[in-house]
């Protein structure tokens, strides 16, 4: 018997090629899941009419809930794009990468993690990190192979390497928590570092970088400064009602969504073009 009131869903052969698919994939963006799911049902329903793409993941995620398994939607910290991710409820996320990486390498994680949570910014960068191999449980690393390895850490999008800089100050790459790792690993964060981790005075989820009032503190992720300010040509903090002054990030259209030979269009702030 189920332990909540999601009812049992029926997994077809178009449910068990997505689930696949999603498993070799890890993580996609909706416009892909989109794709993928049109694709299953070409492959073994074609002519079946294709399901609401919530409707369609919740079927699926009935079924794996007693796995502790779960298709879990999130957004992009930086501008809100839709992502999807297979997430493993039973084990930490730590853990799950365990059949990836060798211990040290999980160690410069450990590491490189900590320091992007306890980063103002939400990035750590990549100095701060191979200045810390010396300190790496399990075999030696040189700074070297460390590179090596975040790199690594880039591919199988667990992290996101921000380069070229953003200043002119600044001379090398930084990291910050791919949309993949922050949708696993939310929870471990919050139990394991609950001084360090921040959460978003908007969505209440766990935010790694973001804005913050400069008067009483608070933090929102860029997607939500954006719509709550999104026809405000006056933003104020949402918390003390001082003037919010940061630049407003261009709201996310799905309509513009990104797709294969189609560029996405130059962001512009919202308060640029009110003035």
């Amino acid at each position: 018997m189920q332990s909540s009131n999601r009812r049992m869903g029926i997994m077809t052969d178009v449910h068990r090629r997505f689930l696949q698919l999603m498993m070799t994939h890890g993580v996609l963006e909706e416009w892909e899941v989109k794709r993928l799911q049109r694709h299953c049902y070409k492959v073994h329903d074609s002519t079946a009419t294709v399901d609401k793409l919530e409707d369609f993941i919740n079927n699926i995620n009935s079924v794996l809930e007693s796995l502790y398994i779960e298709i879990k939607k999130g957004v992009t910290e930086d501008d809100g794009r839709p992502i999807y991710a297979l997430v493993n409820l039973a084990t930490t996320p730590i853990s799950k990468m365990a059949s990836d990486f060798a211990e040290n390498e999980l160690d410069l994680f450990r590491k490189a993690l900590e320091l992007i949570i306890d980063s103002e910014t939400g990035f750590a960068s990549s100095t701060n990190i191979l200045n810390l191999v010396d300190q790496l449980k399990g075999k030696k690393m040189r700074k070297k192979e460390a590179e090596q390895v975040l790199q690594k850490f880039v591919q199988n999008k667990w992290l996101i390497e921000r380069w070229p800089p953003v200043s002119i100050l600044q001379k090398e790459g930084e990291f910050t928590l791919h949309g993949r790792a922050i949708l696993e690993m939310e929870q471990y964060i919050r139990e394991t570092r609950p001084d360090a981790a921040k959460t978003c005075n908007i969505c209440h989820s766990l935010l790694i970088q973001g804005q913050s009032c400069e008067t009483c503190g608070i933090r929102m992720h860029l997607p939500c400064v954006a719509k709550y300010f999104q026809s405000n040509s006056e933003p104020r903090c949402p918390h003390c009602n001082d003037y919010w002054p940061h630049e407003i990030p261009e709201v996310f259209d799905p309509e513009q969504e990104r797709e294969p030979g189609v560029s996405r269009p130059n962001k512009k702030s919202l308060r640029s073009r009110q003035h």
